[in-house]
């Protein structure tokens, strides 16, 4: 399912932004024509990207320092909520290893099912190759975060999810690194809404594993769990 190629008024993307000038741009203007409102919360980058963002026509919200990726995306998500207009919010990474296209059917489906929460998931389908290591890590990182919250999931640490503004507005994340994946979970499986799982592609490049999609990072989201 592909939503019709009109621009989405009352969506919302939020991309939480640290040291990506290389791409940001890019990410951006493909985002633009579908979402004409795209928010980057640039988290005390020092490679321009606050600057490359604002070029490609993002609003930008900058933290002084790095507070790390939750702190980014609460600064975000309180920033749509606060606009009248917003009835849908997306959280989509940086880096482009999200599709455009993915996010505008997971709007469609949030408002065909009538959900609050679509969470987009690698494993309902085959399309993502995320190499059988890492793919073991983070069906661990699953597990891990099934055990400790009301939401069970296929796929937990994927930053491609639609929030309803209702949703949105009950969320308050403390975990400023990778736990903070966790923590939106319990978050808003404590809203009691409906949610569902919609499936996507991530695009593995030697760019993104280089900016955090390695397997190095999965085992730290899983260090991050541990010691949270």
């Amino acid at each position: 399912m592909t939503s019709p190629s009109i621009p989405d008024p009352h969506t919302w993307i939020v991309v939480p932004l640290y040291n990506e000038a290389t791409v940001i741009g890019g990410v951006i203007r493909g985002l633009l024509p579908f979402f004409p409102h795209v928010v980057c919360i640039d988290d005390g980058s020092t490679d321009g990207s606050a600057e490359e963002a604002r070029q490609a026509g993002a609003i930008v919200i900058e933290h002084p320092i790095n507070l790390g990726q939750g702190a980014a995306l609460q600064t975000g998500l309180d920033y749509a909520v606060s606009r009248p207009e917003c009835e849908y919010i997306v959280t989509f990474d940086a880096d482009g290893q999200h599709r455009v296209e993915d996010a505008r059917d997971m709007v469609a489906a949030a408002r065909e099912a009538g959900a609050a929460i679509v969470f987009g998931s690698r494993f309902l389908d085959d399309r993502t190759k995320p190499g059988w290591i890492k793919r073991v890590i983070l069906k661990t990182a699953v597990w891990v975060t099934n055990l400790t919250t009301s939401i069970k999931l296929t796929d937990a640490h994927n930053g491609l999810r639609v929030i309803r503004r209702d949703a949105a507005a009950q969320i308050q994340l403390k975990q400023d690194r990778m736990a903070h994946a966790t923590e939106i979970v319990l978050q808003l499986g404590h809203t009691g809404l409906p949610w569902i799982e919609h499936p996507v592609e991530l695009l593995y490049t030697d760019y993104s594993k280089s900016k955090g999609q390695s397997v190095l990072n999965s085992v730290n989201i899983l260090v991050d769990l541990v010691v949270r």
